[in-house]
């Protein structure tokens, strides 16, 4: 029940004459019992806060860095009118800084019997589910002196989606996927490739396509043309250890992670293959299987929402036979994981042939820009040496690379903005090459 500014205004200008004139304890009593009153007539006439009730609704997702809009409806069950102000409370992180005050604060005025709603707009920073805070409401009398306070617990949540930035490159894929799919005049031929048609030959045809038997049949020359396989499977295993906490620019590599993940899930599914998701680091974090084409996408950003590195080293074994498991028949696993030489030659590398023995195996790391930055730096000392530390770092990650690839694993490293499209590149070559 907490007195407003206007009250304590008040008392200090009920002071002035009893100063000027000489305090007594007449003076004193007329004008405080005057303004004690006042308050008390106030905070009668106050709609009661706790009779209040209250419910929301509005959006349950959003993704990061776009808005959300949570609606909060406020019913006045009493008999008298409720002017208040309202604080909407939620984690810090549900809005960019500075901007909290203006966004969870409300001013409304709901008659008796009525309600009215207000509407806070979210615009989370972090992945995530975020939960609603208590509702706090200070309710003031007509005259504005004294006031109601309390609080309700509204249950509501918003879960903030990765924002899959790589979508702008999904159109200039596709139109790459219908070239390697026939649907163009480019066709092709790899080991492995699906029997797609029979046409007739023309110049410049490969003649190992000509197929003789249906020749015989016909008066024409018939060659056969191909289509990338389809129906592959297709695992993305997301590395959920501590390499994966390391920020790259303005956000972790897990993230960068997840939106090249997202952009092979969506082209993968459009031509036609399954994709699963397997997110691990010392235990298995998500997993996603089994979901038809269309639910492919929305199924792994609803999954990837609530991770977050976890700051241990990744368990690598346990890894591998995790993936094993989820892809039993041929595959291709890619490995959203770090190129960094201990982990790879630690933990990895021992038990890569287990992978490589049965599926086809394709790696994609962040490399830290600021690196490639450093290696080009010279004016002073400093400059040279960090230079030099750059270079030293960059010659172990290809060392490491290329320590992969010996082992017949296809390895994509690139910075966060190129990481999505250069793997992208990488699946539709491997396609092409009839190696899925």
């Amino acid at each position: 029940m907490p007195l407003t500014g206007r009250a304590a205004l008040l008392a200090a200008i009920g002071s002035i004459p009893l100063g000027l004139w000489g305090p007594s304890w007449t003076g004193v009593l007329a004008v405080d019992g005057t303004l004690a009153l006042a308050c008390a007539c106030d905070f009668a006439l106050a709609a009661p806060v706790r009779r209040l009730v209250l419910s929301r609704s509005g959006d349950t997702s959003t993704r990061l860095g776009e808005t959300a809009d949570v609606t909060l409806t406020v019913t006045n069950p009493s008999g008298r009118p409720l002017r208040a102000r309202l604080r909407d409370g939620w984690p810090p992180s549900s809005w960019r800084p500075g901007t909290e005050v203006e966004a969870s604060r409300h001013r409304l005025t709901v008659p008796p019997g009525e309600r009215r709603r207000v509407t806070t707009r979210l615009t989370p920073t972090r992945r995530g589910d975020r939960q609603a805070d208590r509702v706090t409401i200070r309710s003031y009398g007509p005259l504005g002196l004294f006031s109601r306070q309390g609080g309700h617990k509204v249950p509501w949540s918003v879960r903030v989606l990765p924002p899959f930035t790589s979508r702008k490159h999904l159109p200039s894929k596709l139109a790459r996927l219908r070239e390697l799919d026939g649907r163009t005049s480019v066709l092709t031929r790899g080991e492995g490739t699906e029997f797609d048609s029979l046409r007739e030959y023309v110049p410049g045809d490969d003649t190992r396509s000509i197929d003789w038997r249906a020749t015989a049949r016909q008066s024409a020359v018939a060659v056969r043309t191909w289509r990338p396989e389809r129906d592959r499977h297709i695992l993305l295993v997301l590395d959920t250890g501590r390499t994966s906490a390391g920020r790259v620019g303005d956000a972790p590599r897990l993230d960068a992670s997840m939106d090249a993940a997202l952009l092979l899930a969506a082209l993968a599914s459009r031509a036609g293959d399954r994709v699963d998701l397997l997110a691990y680091g010392r235990r298995v974090r998500a997993l996603v299987q089994g979901r038809a084409a269309g639910d492919v996408l929305p199924s792994l950003v609803n999954a990837m929402a609530t991770l977050e590195p976890e700051l241990v080293e990744m368990d690598a074994r346990g890894l591998a036979a995790t993936a094993l498991r989820t892809a039993p028949r041929r595959s291709l696993i890619v490995l959203l994981t770090t190129l960094d030489t201990a982990p790879v030659e630690e933990g990895l590398l021992p038990v890569l042939p287990q992978l490589t023995q049965r599926h086809t195996v394709l790696l994609a790391s962040v490399a830290d820009p600021h690196i490639a930055r450093m290696a080009t730096a010279r004016g002073d000392a400093d400059a040279v040496y960090e230079a030099a530390a750059a270079a030293q770092a960059q010659d172990e990650r290809h060392r490491t690379a290329e320590q992969l690839r010996r082992r017949g694993v296809t390895v994509v490293d690139a910075t966060p903005d190129d990481l999505a499209p250069a793997l992208a590149d990488a699946y539709l070559a491997l396609k092409a090459a009839g190696r899925l």
